[in-house]
């Protein structure tokens, strides 16, 4: 069950989320709750999306959750970018989490682009 955690893809959303989570709890505000609570949601979403989508097995079910996981990861790209904009977060944390991000994003872009296995 734990196969997936050998994946790259894996690998850079678990960092995107230790990251992401601790410079949130660092640089926590009254002011940035909100949108420090929608980003982590989203980067949680992308790591566990991809895992949900794996343990279900299925070639269509993986397929949903990769897409779910996209949205989650270009949803987490905008509020970062809000974050660095408004001062919440400080630039170099937000260039780590984007760099993360864009490998992500291509990822789950390749993933995609592969054609599911065909019925035999």
């Amino acid at each position: 069950m734990h196969k997936y955690r050998s994946l790259a893809i894996w690998r850079r959303a678990h960092e995107l989320l230790l990251v992401t989570l601790r410079a949130t709890d660092a640089a926590y505000h009254p002011r940035s709750r909100a949108l420090f609570d929608q980003i982590r949601r989203s980067v949680i979403s992308v790591e566990a999306n991809f895992v949900e989508g794996y343990a279900l097995g299925t070639p269509l079910q993986f397929r949903r959750h990769l897409r779910i996981a996209l949205g989650s990861a270009a949803e987490a790209e905008c509020l970062l970018r809000a974050a660095k904009e408004l001062g919440y977060l400080r630039p170099e944390v937000v260039q780590d989490a984007a760099g993360k991000l864009n490998e992500i994003l291509a990822m789950l872009f390749g993933l995609l682009r592969k054609p599911l296995p065909s019925k035999s």
